[in-house]
């Protein structure tokens, strides 16, 4: 069973209920990669719980730092580039497991690897439906076509209402959508500047653990006011 079958599996009645959100689905994607990974040994899969062991943003966080490796604009990285890379993501993954990455999408034996193939194959796959939701809330954003979108543009739109933390008088709005934009301003980000890839990426990793095409697009219907 791949990982993102063991995630599911252990969660398919959690996930059913509406009452849930984003926050805590990201909470339990955290816990899962980590119990999942003494299980797991394909190096592909291991890069991706790692990722998801740090949340939802780990695998935006690990395309930035790809793509600072890529300093001619080529979108083609050699074998030296892509292992500094590994080390820079600072996750535990072994020389030997980085080789194999390596090979692995180098079948031809080029000597380079594509960045943006990489980013796709760790990124788990979605339903075309998925997809569509998630391209949907980022075109409402882009209202000028940009392909980027901002923190602020996040924050005009973004909704915390169906959070149970803010339900409940917990966490104020605020808190959390300052939580929330915090996945998309560390380190290394294009003054606070968002792609669609990495809005792909981020919220691939919260589709991970919804089994539920519906409640996956309820949750973001409810989020950006769909």
């Amino acid at each position: 069973m791949t990982y993102e079958g063991k995630l599911k599996t252990d969660s398919n009645i959690a996930w059913h209920r509406p009452q849930s959100s984003p926050f805590r689905v990201e909470e339990e994607l955290m816990q899962k990669s980590a119990r999942a990974l003494s299980t797991i040994t394909d190096p592909l899969e291991r890069l991706r719980l790692l990722c998801f062991t740090r949340g939802a943003s780990g695998i935006m966080e690990l395309g930035r730092i790809f793509r600072k490796m890529d300093d001619d604009g080529s979108k083609e990285l050699n074998k030296d580039e892509f292992l500094t890379g590994i080390k820079h993501t600072g996750l535990d993954i072994s020389h030997e497991d980085a080789e194999k990455l390596f090979a692995h999408f180098d079948p031809t034996n080029s000597g380079t690897i594509s960045v943006d193939e990489f980013i796709k194959q760790i990124r788990p796959p979605m339903s075309e439906g998925r997809h569509a939701i998630i391209d949907r809330a980022f075109r409402k954003l882009d209202k000028h076509g940009a392909g980027v979108i901002t923190t602020e543009d996040l924050r005009g739109v973004y909704s915390v209402a169906s959070n149970p933390r803010y339900q409940s008088g917990e966490e104020s709005e605020e808190l959390l959508i300052g939580k929330f934009l915090a996945n998309f301003e560390s380190e290394g980000t294009d003054g606070g500047k968002v792609t669609l890839e990495e809005f792909m990426n981020y919220y691939s990793g919260i589709s991970v653990s919804i089994d539920n095409d519906c409640y996956f697009d309820l949750l973001m219907r409810q989020a950006y006011n769909l």
